[in-house]
């Protein structure tokens, strides 16, 4: 009963999510702000949708819906949404919306095609561990999804001259770009030490350079020359925009390219 009710929520999120992404494109044609309003609403109940489908998993489950890639890209989406809804509360950038949102369409959609059914927990996966690694990737992924968005929406509006007057000043969204870099930055650290200490507790090795554990590293790197960048030379524009939208190139790649086409360690999820 629970599993059902969670596909259909999860369709029901799928649907609201689209609404949203719909109702974003509008805006960017007819800047209008009670448009804007009801779409920030409808990605709002939709993630509100979106979580009861995660408990309803995790009942039917009961564990933790991380265990395949399907949970993981619900679980993806789900972050994703969340940091753009605290984001998009504070600082209001329209078009934010059309760029963040449509991930959340597209991580649904893709999950959709994926095996859906509840699979029991393999050896390896059965670790206290390994849900710490899985929720503070959730956070550091959901943090970079935002701030490649909003460095696309600098980009865009860098590149327009004097156009695109109502979206917010370049500085604002630099600093927002930043800010969410700041906030995923420590989550994606986290990643990398609880990843290595379920793998001491599994494999009994702390790093093994499996692919996935090579890209989440790169992954690191990337960011962290952002900061350094950022503090030490002062890196802002376009050039910080350019190394947030590479990052988050480095995250999908880390979590598809690699999945789809290298085998390793973590080949099961």
């Amino acid at each position: 009963m629970f599993y059902s009710w969670g596909v259909e929520l999860i369709n029901l999120a799928f649907s609201g999510y689209l609404i949203s992404s719909l109702l974003y494109l509008v805006v960017t044609w007819i800047n209008r702000e009670p448009i804007g309003r009801l779409a920030y609403w409808t990605a709002a109940v939709s993630f509100a949708t979106h979580t009861t489908a995660l408990t309803f998993r995790a009942v039917a489950a009961g564990r933790l819906p991380f265990a395949t890639m399907h949970e993981f890209i619900l679980m993806f989406a789900w972050g994703v949404i969340l940091t753009y809804l605290f984001v998009q509360a504070r600082f209001k950038i329209p078009l934010l919306g059309l760029l963040v949102v449509p991930m959340a369409v597209l991580l649904l959609g893709y999950a959709a095609a994926m095996n859906q059914e509840i699979r029991p927990l393999m050896p390896a996966l059965q670790s206290y561990w390994l849900q710490l690694h899985v929720l503070v990737a959730i956070v550091a992924y959901g943090a970079f999804g935002v701030s490649f968005g909003t460095a696309v929406v600098y980009l865009i509006k860098n590149n327009s001259g004097s156009g695109l007057d109502y979206l917010p000043a370049k500085e604002v969204l630099e600093r927002v770009m930043y800010k969410s870099i700041a906030i995923g930055f420590p989550f994606m650290t986290l990643v990398l030490i609880t990843g290595a200490v379920w793998a001491e507790e599994v494999w009994g090795r702390w790093w093994s350079w499996d692919p996935k554990e090579t890209w989440a590293l790169i992954t690191w790197i990337i960011y962290a020359i952002y900061l350094h960048a950022r503090f030490v030379r002062g890196w802002q524009g376009a050039k910080a925009a350019w190394m947030a939208v590479i990052g988050f190139g480095a995250v999908l790649f880390t979590l598809f390219g690699v999945t789809i086409l290298m085998s390793g360690l973590h080949s099961y999820s």
